[in-house]
């Protein structure tokens, strides 16, 4: 590969320079800041540089988000500390999602038998009441079933089915994933 030859070719970030030098030197530091830790503040700046963020969402700090105008997060998604959603390509996070700390959502990969190593984005999704465990890895255009959990440091480049449990890497399903019946002393 020739590395002094690498374009971009037809790939934009998806928005004006102003509102990506914005986020470089405005945005981003905040959300990411340990200084302020409160969500609300965090996912109010994130929808003002273009995420669609649902209610109740949560927002650890040192949370890096390379794009917020490609970022859609139902309600009730956490997403831990040190979590990095590097979305060159759209990110959706359904409701009721848990991205633990650590985890890393990479949308972009590179074609190593082009010469000019050219990118290729792919967009991740993540369904309603899935969870991906600390220190977790899922690659570009990966589908995360509803229910599905990717286990503590497991890596997954391809997509998962709904309410299976996987780990390792390459992750494989381990189980099917059951909820319990919550104890209820007045039933």
């Amino acid at each position: 590969m020739q590395l002094n030859e690498y374009t971009l070719g037809d790939y934009t970030p998806g928005a004006p320079l102003w509102k990506q030098l914005s986020w470089y030197y405005l945005g981003d530091p905040l959300v990411r800041s340990r200084w302020l830790p409160f969500s609300a503040i965090k996912v109010w700046i994130l929808r003002r540089f273009g995420a669609q963020i649902g209610q109740g969402v949560r927002i650890k700090p040192g949370v890096q988000i390379k794009f917020p105008w490609r970022l859609s997060v139902g309600d009730y998604v956490w997403i831990g500390e040190n979590a990095w959603l590097d979305n060159v390509a759209p990110i959706t996070l359904e409701s009721h999602v848990c991205i633990s700390q650590g985890v890393y959502l990479c949308t972009g990969n590179h074609d190593w038998q082009h010469p000019e190593f050219k990118l290729i984005p792919d967009s991740i999704r993540i369904e309603r009441g899935s969870w991906i465990a600390a220190n977790a890895v899922v690659g570009p255009g990966v589908r995360v079933g509803e229910g599905a959990v990717l286990c503590l440091g497991s890596v997954t480049g391809r997509s998962l089915q709904p309410m299976t449990i996987y780990a390792g890497n390459p992750a494989q399903p381990i189980k099917e994933r059951t909820f319990s019946k919550p104890d209820n002393p007045l039933e």
